[in-house]
């Protein structure tokens, strides 16, 4: 009998759990009719139709289907495979690859032309019935009621869809946030308040600035919800499926898209200190776009804290006019232990005194790409060697095969007690064959090219002549920005205890000099000491400051 699999699927919560063991039932009653031995079965539950992404039990008949588990696939119809053109003619391409049928209950065995009619059919009454639920909602807006999304202060009435009531304490919350921001206070201090108190925040387990800052564009955020003065805005954005990921990412609509509704029983901010939010707002906005206008420090954007991976930013400055850097976590959220606030410049010369020490001694760029060679013609031998094995066998299976089918040819045996040995050869032969091809080509070696070498060498001497102006520089424009950001890719700092100084690690673009991937993992180590506050030359080569070549480009190779 004919090996069938049977696949159901429905696409939300809200439908009843036993649709899958109906549409199951369905399928067992018309593989007996129609004489399937039923080997398997797949099901997805509350998972949409519009993408193959995130269905577990979907993927899982494929892998079966790859391993040669069934001959046939049943379903109740096409669309529970997929309602979507191009997900379902793809899954009927890659069935029919390996030999696999698709039957559908209510629809027959697939082709090209029915594959074809029920994806366009599918597709269209997806987005249609889309389409009319965006119809209701904005008709739901239209009625004064909320058409969905957690609003921070207010709660849904109880069996009364769309009518919401307030929450006191999270009220009191709001009250505070703009009573607190129009005074002068920072989201970000904000922020840290709350989560010092223990205030649950909308979404998550802490409030970062963003919460209460949002965004203007998109209407999103405490400072921005017009529920708070009585005002339902609908239709901000709109939901898209990333075809790569299957996952929902949202763009907003122009505001003459926007739909509007009053409720004032539902206000908890007057119009005075809402208004007053709102000017602060846009004239921080305004001041924060010239602020990114001006020259970036020469670490700006790179720097990394050791302790939670967040970016360091500008603290402030000390009446000398320094700037002092600390961990964003600990301003946007105060989640962070790391409470140490730095000097930039400090940090500054210490990675580019490191760098200029490091990256310029020609012996250790030789020694790394010598060693790297030696690693990668290990490599290559191996990949040769198990290529050329399963060549080998792979030949040798087929030649039994071969001899195998000229007995038959010459009668020397029957051909029901060949049949199954070869059978066997071929499944033996396109499983060598499959290995062969999942083999990479062996990895080759990386010429020290003179000229690559010189340029390398020549960025290095430009960032080294830079320094010589940086320290009265008013700011960090020019060629030691751009040389130096041409070398590095982050720089994460470690903090030690206090008067301990700290501990940097550098992550380099390194790609340039073998004019290819990034080296794989190499580091270069100096220690530095605290003295009073101040850093010293290198001592040793051994722990603290280090050189580290950024991976992500090609793995990192074994024993460097």
């Amino acid at each position: 009998m004919t090996r069938a699999a049977i696949y159901a699927r429905f696409s939300t919560e809200l439908q009843n759990e036993k649709s899958t063991e109906d549409q199951i039932a369905l399928c067992r009653a018309y593989a007996v009719r129609n004489g399937l031995n039923v080997v398997a079965v797949y099901e997805d539950k509350a998972r949409s139709g519009a993408s193959v992404f995130g269905r577990d039990g979907l993927m899982t008949l494929m892998e079966a289907a790859r391993q040669n588990a069934f001959d046939a696939v049943v379903v109740e119809a096409l669309d529970r495979l997929s309602r979507d053109m191009e997900d379902l003619a793809g899954l009927h391409k890659r069935l029919s690859f390996l030999g696999i049928e698709i039957q559908a209950v209510h629809d027959g065995i697939a082709d090209a032309i029915l594959v074809g009619i029920r994806g366009l059919v599918g597709q269209m009454q997806r987005e249609d019935g889309a389409k009319k639920v965006r119809r209701g909602m904005a008709g739901v807006v239209r009625d004064g009621r909320h058409a969905g999304g957690r609003a921070y202060g207010y709660q849904v009435v109880p069996g009364r869809p769309g009518e919401l009531e307030i929450v006191k304490e999270e009220v009191e919350v709001v009250r505070r946030i703009f009573a607190a921001y129009t005074a002068g206070r920072t989201p970000r201090e904000l922020a840290g308040d709350l989560n010092r108190e223990g205030i649950a925040p909308p979404r998550g387990t802490r409030w970062n600035a963003s919460t209460i800052n949002g965004n203007a564009q998109r209407g999103a955020g405490l400072l921005f919800n017009e529920l708070y003065v009585g005002r339902i805005i609908w239709n901000k954005v709109r939901m898209m499926k990333n075809p790569d990921t299957g996952k929902r990412v949202s763009r907003p609509n122009p505001k003459d898209q926007w739909q509007t509704k009053e409720v004032p029983h539902l206000r908890i901010i007057d119009d005075e200190t809402w208004l007053k939010a709102q000017s602060l707002k846009a004239e921080r906005v305004r001041v924060s776009s010239q602020i990114k206008r001006r020259p970036a420090h020469l670490l700006s954007g790179l720097l990394r804290c050791g302790v939670c991976g967040s970016g360091l930013s500008v603290h402030d400055r000390d009446k000398t006019g320094k700037t002092r850097i600390r961990c964003s976590a600990v301003r946007e959220s105060g989640s962070c232990s790391n409470r140490r606030i730095l000097y930039l410049p400090e940090i500054e010369k210490a990675v580019l005194d490191g760098m200029r020490e490091q990256l310029r001694v020609p012996e250790l760029i030789e020694a790394y790409i010598r060693k790297y060679n030696e690693e990668r013609r290990q490599l290559a031998t191996q990949a040769t060697a198990m290529r050329t094995g399963l060549e080998t066998k792979r030949d040798r299976i087929e030649g039994e095969r071969q001899r195998t089918i000229d007995l038959v040819i010459r009668n020397v045996i029957a051909e029901e007690d060949a049949k199954q040995r070869i059978a066997e050869l071929k499944t033996q032969r396109l499983q060598v064959e499959a290995q062969l091809a999942s083999l990479d080509e062996p990895p080759s070696t990386v010429a020290l090219h003179p000229t690559t070498v010189g340029r390398y060498i020549e960025t290095v001497d430009a960032l080294s002549k830079a320094l010589a102006d940086h320290a009265s520089a008013a700011d960090d424009r020019g060629p030691l920005t751009q040389n130096f950001r041409a070398l590095v890719h982050s720089v994460t700092v470690h903090p030690k205890p206090a008067r301990e100084g700290f501990e940097i690690e550098v992550k380099g673009k390194l790609a340039a000099l073998i004019g290819r991937g990034a080296f794989p993992s190499a580091r270069y180590a100096e220690n530095r000491a605290a003295t009073g506050g101040r850093y010293r030359a290198p001592i040793t080569h051994d722990s603290g400051f280090e050189v580290v070549a950024e991976e992500g480009l090609e793995p990192p190779t074994p024993g460097l």
